[in-house]
């Protein structure tokens, strides 16, 4: 009913923030252990910043890459600037590609970091994937390395799917999807000032064709250490979105080679509700190797289809974006939210959420478990203000619908630290969700997300 989550673990600490004087020093040549600091005046802790105009892509250092127009505009090869021989160490196929790369301008963070999470949003026919490398400047004006932060195709036939744990500069750590300060607190409160992205597009030697980058990005963010959050205010206005429900319960010791089976789906199965509930339907095809006696075969293909090869795991936050990005019209994002109320607009606008959250069984009640972290879909609020989620881990899809108390899911949700078994200090997520909405929102949408910072 879990996901794995011991890399998540929370670096307890206190925090200073970064002066603006150190953070404008940042070169412009050229960013789940975390910490966490004290918010900037003003309260903001978290930054996004995702390209997917056109103008986005044309403001990049191209090799052998372009910008196209369209509906849906991006970014594709048009030469080859280069052959490279990687060696999968997961399946131990050698193969050699031809790449070429696009390197991002450098963003200022209007939040001095700790932490940074991609997102990208791609197109990879067979024959092609991508890989995600982030560098971060430091508030001392020093850089990280190139830090892959995936390897990544939408199938399995050319390379296995990839997070690259463990990196590090001794300054900052790779763990698995999130880049993160290893002491903020030490050296004068060391951050992330500024990042930028590199993407580098694979495709099979000769090919003509390559794969498409819709959406690519990070969030970066600085969120206070606690153990409980301020409450927020019930907006008064009940809405629930009709939200598809599905139990990852009922898959359980289907396909455990993938991340042991349906007992630790909370994240694939959270994502195929939100990925219906925007029209996505998984083709006969992609789902001919599932067993014809299983219910809800599109869960199973979604948990092979987020599968990180290294975590060796389902969860993997940007991963699972990446995935509903697959369907057509359809973006996703990984960031952090401040609030309920922030929530609360975006359920206004017809979005529903993903949240990750872990708590002890008392903590939450009507949920009849504890977790170390788990997935879940907020579809709504009452009019009292409680929180209406589709809950995978229900022992049925009638049941996956719950309603959970207002004050007890904002601070199991936003916290950052909890108690944990035996006195421990255990880790919580800050406010992370997932954010899966159509590639041209409404204006409605467009305004509920620029108001929760994503646009």
């Amino acid at each position: 009913m879990t996901a794995p989550t011991p890399r998540r673990a929370v670096l307890v600490a206190a925090l200073a923030v970064a002066t603006a004087a150190t953070a404008a020093s940042v070169p412009g040549g050229g960013a789940r252990a975390a910490g966490h600091p004290t918010p900037r005046a003003g309260g903001r802790t978290v930054d996004n910043r995702f390209w997917y105009a056109h103008r986005h892509w044309a403001a990049g250092t191209h090799h052998g890459t372009t910008a196209v127009d369209g509906a849906r505009p991006g970014l594709r090869m048009t030469s080859a600037v280069g052959r490279t021989e990687y060696a999968d160490p997961h399946t131990g196929r050698r193969a050699t590609w031809e790449y070429a790369t696009w390197t991002s301008p450098v963003h200022l963070s209007a939040v001095p970091a700790t932490e940074a999470i991609a997102s990208w949003n791609a197109d990879t026919p067979a024959g092609t994937w991508i890989r995600i490398e982030l560098r971060g400047t430091y508030t001392d004006a020093t850089t990280t390395p190139w830090y892959t932060l995936a390897r990544w195709a939408s199938g399995e036939t050319d390379i296995r799917r990839t997070s690259v744990d463990g990196q590090t500069d001794g300054r900052s750590t790779v763990w698995t999807d999130t880049l993160a300060v290893d002491a903020p607190a030490a050296g004068g409160g060391l951050r992330i000032a500024a990042w930028q992205l590199r993407l580098t597009l694979h495709r099979r030697p000769g090919a003509t064709a390559g794969p498409t980058v819709w959406l690519a990005g990070a969030m970066a963010s600085a969120v206070p250490d606690r153990f409980t959050v301020p409450a927020s205010t019930p907006s008064g206005t009940a809405r629930e979105l009709a939200v598809p429900r599905y139990s990852q319960e009922v898959h359980a010791g289907r396909y455990p080679e993938y991340d042991n089976g349906g007992e630790a789906w909370c994240s694939p199965t959270s994502s195929q509700m939100v990925v219906e509930f925007w029209g996505g339907r998984v083709g006969a095809d992609a789902l001919a190797w599932v067993d014809r006696g299983y219910s809800d075969p599109q869960v199973c293909h979604a948990a092979r289809s987020t599968y990180d090869a290294a975590y060796k795991g389902c969860g993997n936050w940007p991963f699972n974006a990446a995935y509903a990005a697959t369907y057509r019209g359809l973006a996703g994002v990984v960031t952090r939210l401040a609030s309920l109320t922030d929530l609360e607009t975006l359920i206004a606008a017809g979005i529903p959420v993903i949240t990750s959250q872990s708590f002890r069984q008392e903590e939450l009640t009507g949920a009849g478990y504890g977790t170390a972290g788990h997935l879940m879909t907020v579809v709504g609020f009452t009019a009292a203000g409680d929180v209406i989620a589709n809950d995978p881990n229900s022992p049925d899809n009638p049941s996956v619908r719950r309603v959970y108390r207002r004050r007890e899911w904002e601070n199991i949700w936003l916290r950052t630290k909890r108690a944990g078994t035996g006195g421990k200090t255990a880790s919580g997520s800050g406010g992370v969700c997932y954010l899966y909405a159509p590639a041209r929102p409404t204006p409605a949408q467009i305004a509920a997300l620029r108001s929760v910072g994503v646009l």
